[in-house]
């Protein structure tokens, strides 16, 4: 029938089964070998901050997934925004400090766009239903 959407041929049963998840990860992972190729100075201190929010964005999509409430769930949906914030704001200051090229950081950056834009995505269909 016109108009009607036909149901998901996949359905969502955990969050590994989403793809901001699958892209928040595949983030962590560029961000993690980005910063081995940091000055050992920067092993308390740039790298552990960049490192520790890169991995909050797919741990806080997780547990927001596995809340009971929508309202849950979009407020970790916020959080991993703000986290994924974090990663660009560190990154680009890893770049201005020339331990990583604006080419080597532009694949992370346009990553951090569109997951930016997911989380926002699915935070606006959560608290719309």
């Amino acid at each position: 029938m016109p108009g009607q959407q036909e149901p998901p041929t996949h359905q969502i049963k955990s969050h590994r089964d989403l793809q901001v998840w699958q892209k928040a990860m595949k983030l962590a992972v560029q961000v993690y070998a980005m910063t081995a190729k940091f000055p050992p100075i920067e092993n308390y201190r740039l790298s552990a901050q960049l490192t520790r929010a890169a991995a909050s964005v797919p741990a806080n999509i997780a547990e927001g997934n596995a809340r009971g409430s929508r309202r849950d769930y979009a407020n970790f949906l916020a959080i991993a925004k703000g986290s994924l914030m974090e990663v660009e704001t560190f990154l680009l200051l890893a770049v201005e400090l020339e331990y990583v090229t604006k080419q080597e950081a532009e694949h992370s950056l346009s990553l951090i766009t569109e997951i930016s834009k997911m989380l926002t995505a699915l935070r606006s269909r959560l608290i719309a239903s």
